[in-house]
């Protein structure tokens, strides 16, 4: 099958609206990737990126609170060559495009890195509280530069809610997220995952994760992508071209006062 998803892959992904593929970047990539990110660490990250709401009282200890943080940056693709030709390898969107289409548009990418014992947790959300789409037609891929062991804060996702569409989330004075008391991480399924494996979510599907409670760093790097003809409706680069990383783009008159 080389770098494309075989049938029941994607039968689980339309079923659950996530989907974990083991062993898509080898050990050389990874290991160069993960040497790049200490030069985007030291110049662009931003290094107290945890989300503050008071949903944390649900998810942590007082002095877990107190010590919880995370490392972040938006568009790394845009300061290092190395992730830019990153989010066009065919090892990766080959696949997407199995799961949304032979036209691949690159729309973000993001680092969240959680650091030994301290690494902060995601209440639950769908993505598409932060870049809201017409349709489903948009899958993020978290390409993994770490191991993430369940107890690492591994990406946890609610199956088959996808299929529900767009929910409204709490917003105010931090990140958009779905109420604690309905959408609980006792109710998702965990998947962890090895360095080099990547999982491949709908921006409808909710997911989460725990606090980073190893001695070692989870490093996830989400690459956003979307079928060019799928019009944005709000958020984060609204209104913006990304890069077609596979395929073109489509001339359609809705699209036509992007930015380029």
């Amino acid at each position: 099958m080389g770098n494309r998803l075989n049938e029941d892959q994607k039968a689980f992904y339309r079923q659950n609206g996530y989907l974990h593929v083991p062993g898509v970047f080898d050990r050389r990539t990874v290991q160069v990737l993960g040497d790049e990110l200490d030069w985007i660490f030291e110049t662009w990250a931003d290094h107290d990126a945890a989300w503050r709401r008071p949903w944390r009282e649900t998810y942590m200890t007082e002095e877990e609170r107190r010590e919880a943080n995370l490392l972040a940056i938006n568009d790394m693709h845009l300061h290092s060559d190395l992730w830019n030709r990153a989010t066009a390898d065919p090892r990766l969107v080959d696949r997407v495009a199995d799961l949304i289409g032979p036209h691949v548009e690159l729309h973000h990418t993001t680092l969240h890195a959680k650091p030994p014992e301290t690494g902060s947790p995601f209440p639950l959300h769908q993505d598409n509280a932060f870049f809201a789409h017409a349709q489903p037609l948009y899958v993020d891929a978290l390409v993994h530069i770490d191991d993430a062991p369940e107890d690492a804060g591994c990406i946890r996702f609610i199956p088959g809610i996808h299929l529900d569409g767009p929910l409204v989330h709490l917003r105010g004075d931090g990140a958009p997220h779905l109420p604690v008391d309905r959408y609980r991480l006792a109710d998702t399924v965990a998947v962890p995952a090895r360095a080099g494996d990547i999982v491949f979510s709908c921006l409808w599907t909710i997911h989460g994760s725990d606090l980073n409670r190893t001695n070692a760093w989870r490093r996830v790097v989400r690459f956003g992508y979307r079928d060019p003809a799928n019009p944005q409706i709000d958020g984060f680069a609204l209104n913006q071209y990304g890069c077609i990383v596979r395929g073109r783009r489509p001339k359609i008159p809705a699209l036509a006062g992007m930015v380029r």
